[in-house]
C-alpha cells in the first residue's frame, strides 16, 4: 500500500512574513515575554547595553557639538560623526558580536552626512531621521486602525500564536493603544524636530533628537513589555500537567 501524500504546506500569507521577521527581531533584542526577565533588564538589552547607547548617541553627539563650535567647513563634524560610526562597527567586527545594530548606524551616518554634503546644508544631515520618524509612525498608526497592530504581529509571533490574537477583544485593544503610544512618539519626535529644519537650527534639532531618543524609547519599550507579559503569563509549574 503506497503512502499517502505529505500534506501540501500553506503559502505565508504578508503577515506570516512579517510576524515571523519581527519576532525574530524582538527575541535578538532580549524582548521574550516568555522568559523570566526583569523588566530592567529587558529595557536594557533592548538598547544594546552601553554599547547600544554609545553607538546611538555619540555619532549625533560629536556632530551637534562640534557643528555648534564651528560650522564650517561642514566636512569636519560630518566626518567625525562618520568615524565614530565606522570605529564602533570595526569593533564589534574584530569582537566577533553581532555588527547589525553598529553596521545600521554606519549606513545611516553615511547617507545623511553624503545628502548634508551634497547640499552644504548641516540639517540635512537629520533628513533620514525625519523621513524614518514619518514612515514608522504613519505604519505603525495605520495597521493600529485597520485591526492588524504591527506591536501585536510581532507579539503574537513571538509567542507562538501568530496572528490568533486578533481573536481576543482583550488583547486586540491592547495592541491597538500600544500601536497608538508608538506611533505618537514618532508623531510627537517628527512635530518638534521638522520645524527646527525647517528653521535650520542645527544645534537644536541634534540636541532634541538626543533628548528625543533613549529617554522616551525606553520607557515605551518598558510599557510594551509590561503589557506583553500580562497578555501571555507563563504556566506556574502547578499547572504544567503530570508526567505519565
Amino acid at each position: 500500500m503506497s503512502t499517502p501524500a505529505p500534506e501540501e504546506q500553506r503559502p505565508q500569507s504578508a503577515s506570516d512574513i512579517l510576524g515571523a521577521a519581527l519576532g525574530g527581531a524582538a527575541r535578538k533584542a532580549g524582548l521574550d515575554p516568555a522568559e523570566n526577565a526583569s523588566t530592567h533588564r529587558v529595557v536594557w538589552s533592548a538598547m544594546g547595553g552601553w554599547r547600544g547607547i554609545l553607538e546611538s548617541v555619540v555619532p549625533s553627539l560629536a556632530f551637534v557639538v562640534l557643528f555648534t563650535l564651528r560650522p564650517e567647513p561642514l566636512l569636519l563634524p560630518l566626518g567625525v560623526s562618520v568615524g565614530l560610526a565606522a570605529l564602533f562597527t570595526v569593533i564589534r567586527l574584530v569582537q566577533k558580536s553581532p555588527p547589525s545594530a553598529a553596521l545600521g548606524g554606519l549606513i545611516a551616518a553615511v547617507a545623511a552626512a553624503g545628502l548634508a554634503l551634497w547640499t552644504g546644508r548641516g540639517e540635512d544631515n537629520f533628513v533620514p531621521g525625519l523621513i524614518t520618524n514619518a514612515v514608522y509612525g504613519s505604519v505603525i498608526l495605520v495597521s493600529a486602525l485597520i485591526g492588524w497592530s504591527v506591536i501585536g504581529i510581532a507579539a503574537g509571533f513571538l509567542m507562538g500564536e501568530g496572528t490568533a490574537w486578533r481573536a481576543d477583544r482583550r488583547k486586540r485593544r491592547a495592541f491597538f493603544w500600544l500601536g497608538i503610544a508608538w506611533a505618537a512618539l514618532f508623531f510627537a519626535r517628527l512635530a518638534v524636530q521638522f520645524p527646527l529644519y525647517l528653521a535650520g537650527d542645527v544645534t537644536a534639532l541634534g540636541t532634541l533628537k538626543l533628548v528625543m531618543g533613549l529617554p522616551l524609547f525606553a520607557p515605551l519599550i518598558a510599557v510594551t513589555w509590561l503589557v506583553v507579559r500580562a497578555l501571555y503569563p507563563r504556566a506556574s509549574p502547578e499547572d504544567e500537567p503530570a508526567a505519565a
